[in-house]
């Protein structure tokens, strides 16, 4: 198996390292930015060689977002929880490594019709 995140699975055991290892024991964000699924994230920097607490994730994000990616598909790429995925998030923002935008909702208010419509649209998408 090969790609971000690799290095951590077994084809045979499965996960090696559980989740908490990668954030040290942490299940928030130090930042308490929440991340949502859909926020935008951007590499704006690059960490300084020997960078404390800046792992092989971190760089991997890193990596992935020099064009902007939403946090359900870093997660999706790198194969981890989404919880441990916020948590790295947000040491790199800590770092202002990277930036995260949420998207703006639309003025007005979406009818049912509306919603269900571009939720029809997106499956079909798939």
């Amino acid at each position: 198996m090969t790609g971000p995140g690799s290095q951590w699975l077994d084809d045979e055991a499965g996960p090696i390292v559980r989740s908490y290892a990668l954030t040290r024991g942490r299940a928030r964000p130090a930042t308490g930015e929440p991340f949502d699924m859909i926020t935008m994230v951007s590499t704006v920097a690059r960490p300084r060689s020997g960078s404390p607490g800046i792992g092989p994730e971190h760089l991997d994000i890193l990596e992935m977002c020099l064009r902007p990616q939403p946090v359900a598909e870093i997660a999706a790429r790198l194969r981890l929880p989404l919880v441990v995925v916020r948590v790295l998030l947000g040491d790199l923002l800590h770092h202002r490594l990277i930036t995260a935008t949420r998207p703006q909702p639309e003025s007005g208010t979406l009818s049912k019709e509306h919603l269900l419509r571009e939720v029809l649209d997106g499956l079909q998408a798939l």
